[in-house]
Formats: C-alpha cells, sequence, structure tokens
C-alpha cells in the first residue's frame, strides 16, 4: 500500500515538474512583445518585466516597459486597448488626443507599459489573454510591481519612478474595471 502512494507521489511530482517547465518556454523578450502587440513595439532592455497578478484573479499576469512611436496602429490586429491613466488623473485621457502631447526628453519619447492579463494555465503566455493593456504618457525611469494599500484593499500596483528633477513616484492599479493613475510625491533625499 504504502509503494502505491510513493509511486503516485512519484507521478504527480514529475507531472507537476514537467508542467512547471513547460510554462517557461516563454519568455520577455523583443520576439514576444512583437509578436503580442505588434512589430513596431521593442522592450526597453534596462527595465524589461514583471510577472504578478494585477487583476486579483489568481493568474499570472506580465508587465512590459517597452517602446512604440504609434501603438494606436496595430490595435484592431493585435486586440489590445490603448489607454491614458496620466492624463486622465489630470482631467483629460483620450489617447487619439493625448497621444499627440510632445514629450520635453527625447529619451521619454514614446515609452509605453504593456499589460497582458493572463487566462488559463498558460496565464500571460496563453494565445488568447483575457486582456491586453497598452498604457501610454506614463512617465518612468523604472517600475517595479509591489503591493499598495488601496481603501480597506491590497492590490498590486505598477511603481514608476518617474526620473524627473523631482524624483517622484507614482502608482498604477486596476481597480476591477479601469487602471487608475496616483502620484505617490517625491523621495525623502
Amino acid at each position: 500500500m504504502r509503494t502505491r502512494y510513493f509511486l503516485l507521489a512519484f507521478v504527480v511530482a514529475v507531472l507537476v515538474s514537467s508542467l512547471a517547465q513547460g510554462q517557461t518556454t516563454s519568455k520577455i523578450d523583443n520576439d514576444f512583445v512583437q509578436r503580442t502587440f505588434g512589430k513596431d513595439f521593442t522592450i526597453v532592455q534596462e527595465v524589461g518585466g514583471t510577472v504578478a497578478d494585477m487583476d486579483g484573479d489568481g493568474v499570472e499576469d506580465v508587465v512590459i516597459a517597452a517602446r512604440c512611436k504609434n501603438p494606436l496602429l496595430d490595435q484592431a490586429e493585435h486586440d489590445y486597448a490603448v489607454i491614458d491613466p496620466y492624463y486622465t488623473f489630470f482631467g483629460y485621457g483620450d489617447p487619439k488626443v493625448t497621444m499627440t502631447f510632445v514629450e520635453d526628453s527625447p529619451a521619454k519619447r514614446g515609452l509605453v507599459v504593456l499589460i497582458i492579463h493572463g487566462d488559463g494555465p498558460e496565464a500571460w503566455r496563453s494565445a488568447t489573454p483575457k486582456a491586453k493593456y497598452v498604457v501610454i504618457n506614463l512617465p518612468y525611469r523604472t517600475l517595479t510591481v509591489r503591493k499598495m494599500r488601496r481603501k480597506k484593499l491590497t492590490v498590486q500596483a505598477v511603481y514608476a519612478e518617474e526620473g524627473n528633477e523631482f524624483s517622484e513616484t507614482s502608482a498604477l492599479f486596476f481597480d476591477g474595471k479601469n487602471y487608475k493613475y496616483v502620484p505617490m510625491g517625491s523621495s525623502m533625499e
């Protein structure tokens, strides 16, 4: 009887190990970004990508720092939503209009944040994820994903170090329907 349990435990361990190895075959690189969002997108290697559960459904999602001149071009073909939570916070967030706002720093031009809400056992690697977003006009030098207290809830948020002269930090979080931008202030240094 004991040998059956050991045999069953061994088979389960092998299956779990092989499934875990199968999920790591998709990596976050330029090929993945261009296949998922379009050929005009390139990953920002210095910042890269992070895996986290952004929408709170228990399935892995991914947040990727990228560049793109005009994300509206491939929107219909690759089935993603272009959103602008930064200018929505300041009163006007229509991406068709806010994309025309010119960034004064050439290093910040074309910066976008790509977010994929995963679905099923393949999570963000799925051929048909739950949702894909391209966040425009979010100023950042670095991105990190951490938990954030929002009223009585704790949610995952993307913290952006904005990289301006004030060393400001901001957060981007999913409220269940939309992504929201929240300024967090400057550093204490």
